[in-house]
């Protein structure tokens, strides 16, 4: 056997002895990881879902269904995200409304400011006519076609010829004795 350093000689130390590692540095798990924060920092350039996927597939020379079970990672990051932003969005939300109120007040933008105060309002809750509007019940009337005479079913009810005549006084009396 010769005495040339083996062809892999970036994974041996200097005395020709193979490198051993104690403890791992780099897990899978970690990989995945790093590699998933890669792709959440270009979720924000505004591309679709799968041009998102596709490019993350080819930088990082992984497989299509790796890269979507990166992006299903991703997913819920940002829905993790959401879910602690979201108590704290209202009022940073109500404090730059008041922020552009004032600026808009300030600058005579007035129907900037009306708009702002609407929105204000909604938010705290404020009827509006379109609210009240809403609350209001509706009738719907449908109004079927005629149908022609031909197409009607004889009615069952009996036919008078002539009216009938009732004497109003007659009734009246008979009940006033009944209730004596």
């Amino acid at each position: 056997m010769s005495d040339e350093p083996f062809p892999y000689a970036e994974y041996r130390d200097n005395n020709n002895k193979p490198l051993v590692k104690k403890y791992k540095t780099c897990s899978p798990r970690h990989v995945i990881e790093a590699r998933c924060r890669r792709l959440y920092k270009h979720q924000l350039e505004g591309k679709s879902a799968r041009q998102i996927v596709v490019e993350h597939m080819k930088r990082e020379g992984i497989s299509m269904t790796t890269a979507y079970r990166d992006w299903n990672q991703v997913l819920a990051w940002i829905d993790e995200d959401w879910k602690k932003d979201r108590e704290s969005m209202m009022a940073r939300l109500q404090a730059m409304r008041m922020d552009l109120f004032h600026t808009a007040v300030k600058r005579g933008q007035l129907q900037t400011a009306s708009q702002i105060l609407d929105s204000l309002g909604r938010v705290v809750g404020e009827s509006t006519p379109e609210q009240i509007s809403v609350n209001v019940p509706s009738l719907n009337i449908q109004i079927e076609p005629k149908s022609p005479p031909a197409q009607l079913q004889p009615s069952t009810a009996p036919v008078f010829e002539e009216p009938i005549e009732v004497d109003v006084s007659e009734l009246e009396l008979e009940q006033v004795s009944n209730e004596d």
